[in-house]
């Protein structure tokens, strides 16, 4: 059990008996009303969005999910295929469990993958990712506004925003959760 306000994305509850992944959680709170959490959430078994609004005090129950570690090796259509590190075997995930992730995905990536009652309910990438700038365009002379940025394209195909001084070649650091530009990689 933890408290609705420990909810973040990609937890799995269970809700009216049911397993459930989180993909929002707000905390909101407005002037003297009561704070509160509200969360969109996922059912596993319907596959019905929901959204839901807990008291911070309420207790969200838990249910026992393994994780373990998997090697990402390519995509097959709207299929993700992904190996276990331990016995090679392989296991093909669907789309809408990969979700965001799938605009970081690079071959040979390593990810945590999380299993309830035997089924996949969770992919989740390291927070950071190295990828290479495939297109971007030229630097602008002349262009002296502070903190002015361009949409670049990743190897992945992914769009993420740039400082100027980036070029085709560059590898770049990202942030995952958000889909941010970090810093440049060495």
């Amino acid at each position: 059990m933890i408290k609705a306000v420990e909810l973040r994305k990609g937890k799995t509850i269970l809700h009216d008996g049911q397993p459930a992944v989180v993909h929002e959680a707000q905390h909101v709170a407005k002037g003297n009303k009561r704070s509160y959490m509200q969360a969109k959430i996922k059912n596993l078994k319907s596959g019905v969005i929901s959204d839901v609004r807990f008291n911070v005090d309420d207790r969200v129950e838990v249910p026992y999910v393994e994780q373990k570690e998997y090697e990402y090796l390519y995509r097959e259509g709207d299929k993700f295929v992904v190996m276990d590190l331990e016995n090679y075997d392989q296991l093909t995930v669907d789309a809408d469990v990969v979700g965001d992730a799938a605009k970081w995905l690079r071959p040979n990536e390593k990810i945590k993958c999380e299993f309830f009652n035997g089924l996949m309910i969770s992919f989740e990438l390291p927070f950071t990712v190295e990828l290479t700038i495939t297109d971007a365009p030229p630097v602008v002379k002349g262009a002296t506004a502070t903190n002015q940025s361009k949409e670049a394209i990743v190897e992945t195909g992914a769009k993420v925003r740039v400082p100027p001084f980036i070029e085709n070649g560059t590898k770049i650091r990202i942030d995952t959760r958000t889909g941010e530009y970090i810093e440049r990689a060495n």
